[in-house]
């Protein structure tokens, strides 16, 4: 793992509040980060609700993009916010599609097309460097409040290899193709339990968490 905690601002100690805005319109992120907010006791609020577009990220870093998302769900509800961005970065592809994991698997209907984008993926890596599958996962996850403008972020990484054709029909996005260092099944073939125990966004909520008990008040 090669973060711990990016404090980004701090004007004031945090009082977590019993609920959380949830700063994703992505269902599947949604439900794996209200299972975990779930063992700690606090409710996940979706933005679906509230029927707002998405912004544009425009930010060059997970951490970046995750602020992004925090600030203008929570400046467009006046909830505190937690928000996500995630990816998948393939050695053989210098780090790509990285933050652009989302944008990378859109159609030209502008539509989720994940096995698209498996094929492009091991494509690419078969032109590059086929004997090279490594890849990993990041999470950055960041939690802003209007009120007081506070923030801060924290990130998570799980290393492993690809694997074509894609196995499994569990999990999201790229998770048929991925494995866990260490592991046999993909993420798209375990249950979403086990995988938020040693997943990228397991281990940025941990950060979380720890801090929430160590560090708010």
């Amino acid at each position: 793992m090669f973060a711990a905690f990016l404090f980004l601002k701090m004007p004031q100690m945090f009082s977590c509040p019993k609920k959380l805005l949830i700063a994703t319109n992505n269902k599947g992120k949604f439900s794996e980060i209200e299972s975990l907010l779930n063992n700690i006791n606090i409710e996940a609020v979706p933005t679906f609700q509230f029927n707002l577009a998405e912004p544009e990220e425009t930010g060059l870093t997970f951490a970046a993009n995750s602020l992004l998302k925090a600030k203008y769900y929570a400046a467009k509800t006046g909830l505190v916010a937690l928000a996500d961005d995630s990816g998948l970065c393939v050695e053989a592809m210098n780090g790509e599609p990285g933050i652009y994991s989302a944008r990378f698997a859109k159609n030209a209907l502008g539509e989720n097309d994940f096995n698209a984008a498996f094929a492009k993926i091991f494509s690419e890596i078969k032109k590059n460097s086929p004997q090279n599958l490594r890849a990993f996962f990041i999470c950055n996850l960041s939690i802003f409040d209007p009120k007081t403008n506070f923030e801060i972020s924290f990130e998570g990484r799980v290393d492993g290899n690809l694997i074509f054709p894609p196995r499994g029909d569990k999990g999201f996005g790229y998770d048929p193709i991925f494995i866990k260092n260490g592991m046999e099944k993909t993420f798209g073939e375990i249950s979403a339990p086990e995988k938020d125990q040693i997943s990228h966004r397991g281990d940025a909520f941990a950060k979380l968490v720890k801090w929430l008990k160590n560090d708010s008040l």
